[in-house]
This record gives C-alpha cells, structure tokens and sequence, in this order.
C-alpha cells in the first residue's frame, strides 16, 4: 500500500474512462488528473487504498508531445471540460481507444481497433448550456461546477459554447443582482432561481432562454426582457418549476413568458421543433455525421418497417423514414413525442408515428401487437438497455440492431447481452460530439445471424469438407454474400 502524501517517480501507461491518466507505482494503479500517456512523473499520493491510489503531478519530468497550454483559464477548476491540456489529437486517440478497450473486455469482442470520426472544431460546437447559479457576497454569479462537487466556478467565457450563451448568462445575472432576485441555496431549500438553461438552434440562430425556478413567478419580467432582446437569435423564454431537491435542472412544469416556448432547427434538411425537454444532440456538425453513418449501417429499404427506441423529437426517426416503409418512434417524455409528431407533420413525412412510453414496454406491446421490426435503432440514455428492452428486441428478431451510445461501458455490456441472443457485431464507430470533453458517442451495428436462413451443426471431423469457395448457379449474388457471411462467422472459411 503506497503512503499519503509521498511522492513517487512513475511513467504514465493508460487511461481511465474519464480521461484521467494511469501509472503503475509498485503494482497499485495511481490515478492521476491531467497526466498524458508516456509521461514521466513525480506524483504525490493525495489518497492511498490498498489496490490502487490518487494522485497529483508535483513535476513533470518527461513531457509528452502531446501536452499544450490550456486556451480555457479555468480548466484546471471547473469539472466540464477535461482535456485542454493535450492536443485534439492525442484526445481522439485515447476516445477511440476508450472504446475499442470496452468493446473487448466487456463485450466479448478481439477489436484491433476503433474507427474514429473527429470534430472539425474543438470551440463554440454546443447547442446547449445549463448555467448553475450561486451567490457570493450578496453577488449572483454562474459557472459550472467543480468536478465532484455541487461547488460552482464561475467562468466568464466558456469556449466550447457559442457567445450568445454566455451573453445570456450575464444578462440574467445582471437582471439578478439588479433586482435582488433570491438564488437558491442547496443546503436550506430557499431562494428562487436555480439554473440558466440556453438552446441555441446552429441553422435557425434562434435561441431558447429557460430559467429554473424554485417557485412559479419571477419578478420585473419586461426588464429581463429587455435585456434578452438585445443578444441575436433571442426568441422566447420559458420558466420551469424545480420546487425538488436534488440535481436535477428542469421540473415537470413549463411556463411560457415570451416567444412560443420552442425554436426550430435544421438536421439532415429536417426541421424541427425544440422544447426545453427535447433530446437533440449537442453538436450539430458531428449529429449529422453521426445520423448518416446509422442510416448507412441500418441499410433501409422500403420493405423494411424501422422501430426507433428513445427517439427523442424523432430525429433519427424521420431522417430514416425516407428509405424506409414506415417507421415507428418510442419515447418516455410526452412533450418530446409530441415535438416528434409535429416534426413529422412539418416535414410532410407520413409513414412515421410516434408513441409514449417505456421503450421496453412498448417495445413489448408492439411485439404482443404482432408489429415486427426489419431494422431497429436504439439510442438509449447513459444507463443503456433495459432487460424489458433487450428481450423485445430479442422476439422482434429484427435482422439488424444499430446501435448509437453515449457510454463505451454499457453499450459493451449490451453487446455481449445481444450476442446471446443470436446477434453479432458487425462494426463500430466513434463519433466525437463532445471535444475537450471525457464523453464520446459510438455506433455499432449487430447483425442476426439468422439473416443467412442458415442452420448449421458440424462435426469438426466434417471440416476439411467444408470448401471455401461457395458457387451453386441457384444463388444470387445476395444470397453468396449470406453464405459466406455465415461460413466466415463458424470459422470454416
């Protein structure tokens, strides 16, 4: 067990999930903030376990090329961001890395590697912030919190958001401190505003103010509206009753006090309608990347009937509806269905519909229903698939699975559950929609082996009869391609 408070010599040799580097010292793991792999270390143990240790960089001994001067001033602070003390090249390879790792230990798989598609712009890239609000001495101010903690830092220009948010951020604490708005205190329960929540659609350039309140009226609202005016793009404002502890940001309630409470955008020459509560990707440029790569892998035709779980405002849903028969769209949030529904109509797209619900019980009840699915889509919160929805999946029987995941771990976890279903992994994909961030979103695509129409039982002895040339005149093209897909799969070419 190493001891509190020494300093040791160690060399830098992987990374956690959330981006934190790991060295070895007398074979306990030190985790280590702001360390780059292959750097060599003096690091100061801040806490000592017996299989494994944190740490801090005293000096860095063997400095890795990758290392650069952190653009944000208060990196080291602030718990959004993680990664400005390395170039973007060397955070896309430990990302990508990040998933091929997962893929392997937990899903089963023996990946080489992991594609990645990188951002184009590491700066200015989100549609969304939500600004905690704190107080000190009689002053509002916002920020984020620091990693860990509820504690808030404030942070006058955050570089991975655009800055209208940030002008938005200080008008409404100008109009705080002006007025003597009451901010809300965690420990007591008391005071009112709580979070700064901006949406900004990229295309539209319109944006959506929501303030979290602990109560259901704000004061002096023209002179708040005043001062949102003036910044480009402001369209409404809505208030959400958080009256809740806990850490949560929007309530159940959502009161309109200017605008029509939504702001529209364009996606894959889509538009659609934005409410506080919509599921949209944070990255315009990267989601479009992302949503083509999970048309392509689904390979749609217009035979196919397309179950879409966790389908948000419908994104993907109608982005897909093009190739397809008709596409069904699932998700737990009333307000997001009715977004999607509006979405659809919008567009003119009619062969989508959209229900609420559980994604695994309605999953279910379609199936009951005797509604298949030729191709399914799941984009499933952090937590990844429930067992409700891994078994729908599972008698739909759909012919292929694409997956899109915010989370390497249970999105690998998931895999493995599917394979014992009968699926396997066709490909992966990293997309990285969160640059400086620890986050990254990957796509997979699972096939069912059964697409072949193939049962096989081989006696090894039977092998050397197996050829590796499949060529009776009877088969289509198509139908080869299956064959081998299965051969290849047993091993037996």
């Amino acid at each position: 067990m190493l001891t509190k408070s020494e300093i040791y010599e160690a060399t830098v040799c992987d990374y956690t999930a959330e981006g934190q580097g790991i060295a070895k010292v007398e074979g306990c793991a030190v985790f280590v903030p702001n360390a780059i792999f292959g750097e060599r270390c003096r690091i100061r143990i801040e806490r000592a376990q017996k299989t494994w240790a944190a740490g801090k960089i005293v000096e860095i001994l063997e400095k890795s090329p990758h290392r650069v001067n952190r653009e944000c001033e208060v990196a080291k602070l602030c718990g959004g961001c993680d990664f400005w003390h390395m170039d973007y090249a060397e955070e896309s390879r430990l990302k990508a890395d990040r998933v091929r790792q997962a893929l392997n230990r937990i899903g089963g798989e023996n990946l080489e590697e992991v594609p990645i598609l990188p951002a184009p712009t590491c700066q200015s890239y989100r549609n969304k912030a939500q600004y905690p609000v704190a107080q000190r001495k009689g002053k509002a101010y916002a920020g984020f919190f620091r990693a860990g903690t509820h504690q808030v830092v404030e942070n006058r220009r955050c570089l991975i958001l655009p800055e209208e948010m940030d002008q938005v951020k200080d008008a409404v604490i100008d109009y705080v401190d002006q007025f003597r708005v009451s901010v809300y205190d965690e420990t007591t329960g008391k005071g009112l505003l709580r979070h700064i929540y901006v949406r900004k659609g990229v295309v539209s350039g319109q944006i959506l103010v929501c303030l979290s309140v602990n109560g259901r009226k704000l004061p002096h609202v023209p002179e708040l509206l005043n001062r949102l005016q003036k910044i480009p793009g402001f369209t409404t404002l809505v208030l959400t009753v958080n009256q809740k502890q806990g850490n949560a940001v929007l309530g159940e309630e959502f009161i309109t006090l200017f605008g029509p409470g939504y702001i529209e955008d364009t996606l894959c020459n889509l538009n659609f309608r934005l409410s506080p509560r919509s599921f949209y990707q944070i990255n315009h440029h990267q989601a479009q990347r992302l949503y083509q790569a999970a048309i392509e892998q689904a390979q749609i035709t217009k035979a196919d009937t397309v179950l879409d779980l966790y389908c948000g405002v419908g994104t993907i849903s109608l982005a897909m509806a093009a190739a397809a028969g008709k596409v069904i769209g699932v998700e737990v949030i009333p307000q997001a269905v009715e977004d999607a529904k509006d979405n659809a109509r919008r567009n003119g797209i009619e062969n989508a519909e959209f229900f609420c619900g559980d994604a695994g019980k309605a999953a279910l009840e379609l199936e009951a229903k005797g509604i298949r699915a030729d191709v399914a889509v799941v984009d499933p919160p952090r937590k990844g698939l429930n067992a409700d929805t891994i078994e729908a999946l599972h008698r739909m029987s759909p012919r292929r699975i694409v997956y899109v995941s915010c989370d390497p771990a249970t999105l690998a976890r998931d895999v493995a559950l599917l394979k014992e279903k009968g699926y396997r992994l066709q490909n992966a994909l990293a997309v990285d929609l969160f640059p400086r961030c620890a986050h990254i979103e990957t796509i997979v695509c699972l096939s069912k082996l059964a697409d072949t129409h193939i049962e096989m039982e081989i006696d090894p002895e039977e092998l050397n009869t197996i050829t590796a040339k499949v060529s009776p005149t009877n088969l289509t093209p198509e139908r080869e391609a299956a064959i081998r897909e299965a051969f290849q799969y047993y091993g037996l070419i």
